[in-house]
C-alpha cells in the first residue's frame, strides 16, 4: 500500500468520525428546541448526550473560561463543521495527488 492510499484512508475514517459527531451534535440541538425544558429526561436526547461528550468536552478544554456552557454545543458543532471541510479539502487534494501520478505522460 502506497503512502498515498494510507493518508487517504486516514483521511476518509476522520471525515467519517466528523460528519458522525456532526450529524449527533445537530440532533442533540434540534431534540433540545422540541424538547425544551425536560430534555434531560429524554431517552435519545441522553443518547446523544453520551455520543457528543467527548466532543464537548474537547471543546470545553481547547476554549477560554468567558465561554459560557450553554454555548459549547455551538462551538462544537463550528469546531466539527471545521474540521469537516479541512478533510474534504484534503481528500480532494489526496484524489487529485494520485490522479496526477496514474496519468500517462
Amino acid at each position: 500500500m502506497s503512502s498515498l492510499a494510507l493518508w487517504y484512508n486516514v483521511v476518509v475514517v476522520l471525515k467519517a468520525v466528523a460528519e458522525i459527531a456532526g450529524l449527533a451534535l445537530l440532533g442533540q440541538g434540534v431534540l433540545a428546541l422540541l424538547a425544551g425544558p425536560s430534555r434531560e429526561i429524554n431517552v435519545f436526547y441522553r443518547v446523544l448526550a453520551v455520543m457528543t461528550s467527548p466532543v464537548r468536552m474537547a471543546t470545553r478544554f481547547i476554549t477560554p473560561r468567558f465561554v459560557v456552557d450553554q454555548h459549547i454545543g455551538l462551538v462544537a458543532f463550528a469546531l466539527v463543521v471545521l474540521a469537516w471541510i479541512l478533510l474534504y479539502v484534503a481528500k480532494v487534494y489526496l484524489v487529485l495527488r494520485v490522479a496526477s501520478e496514474t496519468l500517462p505522460p
